[in-house]
């Protein structure tokens, strides 16, 4: 079954996303023989995901793209798309508005996230495959796979990681790289 998880150069396509035994907002991220620690979203993790309510969804979910903070980090060896932040870009989190759960460009009135941010968390943030390309009003948006707050404080409903352990991954991660959350 590993084989059948992994691409012809021999690199697994799937990080497992595991809750932290005792620690509903904590995980374990296995990517091959790697075994590192997470966080996950405050309210822990969820079969049915909905807009606001904290939760990271149990669900399989494909790699798209990514973005980089240029200031902070310069290139990054990945095959996944990376795309460089700047002070413009915004993601949609409206639920009734056209652009929920895409990017967006400010000034932009509707309720949204900044890509960058003043705490570090999307200086490398990763854009999964949740109500993106095929969108349901209220089903969550901005669900990423990105930087952790200082002692591993629970997300909105993301899959964070420390800054070390996502540079160690990144050179093996590439478009449809699948994150499956257990």
């Amino acid at each position: 079954m590993e084989k059948a998880r992994r691409r012809r150069n021999g690199q697994p396509s799937t990080l497992v996303v595991r809750a932290a035994p005792g620690k509903p907002n904590r995980a374990i991220v296995r990517f091959g023989p790697l075994i590192l620690p997470a966080a996950i979203g405050r309210s822990g993790r969820t079969v049915i995901k909905r807009e606001g309510d904290g939760a990271t969804p149990i669900a399989a979910m494909r790699l798209l793209y990514g973005f980089r903070r240029g200031e902070r980090n310069g290139h990054l060896p990945t095959a996944l798309p990376i795309k460089r932040i700047r002070p413009e870009m915004l993601w949609c989190d409206q639920p009734a508005d056209a652009n929920y759960n895409r990017p967006v460009k400010a000034p932009f009135k509707p309720s949204h996230e900044e890509m960058k941010r003043k705490d570090g968390l999307y200086d490398i943030c990763l854009v999964l495959d949740w109500n993106v390309t095929s969108r349901a009003r209220n089903r969550g948006s901005a669900i990423f796979f990105h930087l952790i707050r200082p002692g591993y404080e629970p997300t909105a409903g993301c899959v964070a990681i420390s800054a070390r352990d996502m540079r160690r991954i990144l050179p093996h991660l590439r478009k449809g790289t699948i994150l499956r959350v257990l």
